[in-house]
């Protein structure tokens, strides 16, 4: 009895079709990677779902992403929050990006930060004080 509801489940259309469709069939961004710890900010702008202007496809995740960027979050929180794969969230994000609806801020690049030796120093001379 319980390998037949297994079977069940198995035969049941999954997930997988949802975000394919989310995207328009999309499965990459073709601009710049968006980063997993970038931040993304909704940018004050009228309301998308609205605007005749703005070309389709325009899901209802795309105006739940603005609202949960009026306060900045990782790309990863987003994809957790939304409980959608990354690569959906990333084309998603790619739309407001490419409607300037959002503002991304990048990690700063390793060779920006100090070196090992510079912090260690730096340690030491609070040490000494």
């Amino acid at each position: 009895m319980q390998d037949a509801a297994w079977h069940e489940e198995e035969d049941a259309p999954g997930p997988v079709v949802r975000p394919y469709a989310l995207t328009g069939g999309r499965t990459r961004y073709e601009g710049e990677d968006f980063d997993l710890v970038a931040l993304i900010a909704a940018v004050d702008a009228p309301e998308p779902a609205a605007d005749p202007l703005l070309p389709a496809p325009w899901a209802p995740e795309h105006d739940m992403i603005l609202e949960l960027c009026r306060t900045p979050l990782s790309v990863a929180e987003i994809a957790s929050d939304l409980e959608l794969p990354l690569g959906v969230v990333r084309v998603l994000l790619g739309d407001l990006l490419d409607r300037t609806l959002i503002q991304v801020r990048r990690p700063a690049p390793v060779a920006q930060f100090p070196s090992e030796r510079v912090l260690k120093e730096v340690i030491d001379g609070i040490r000494a004080l």
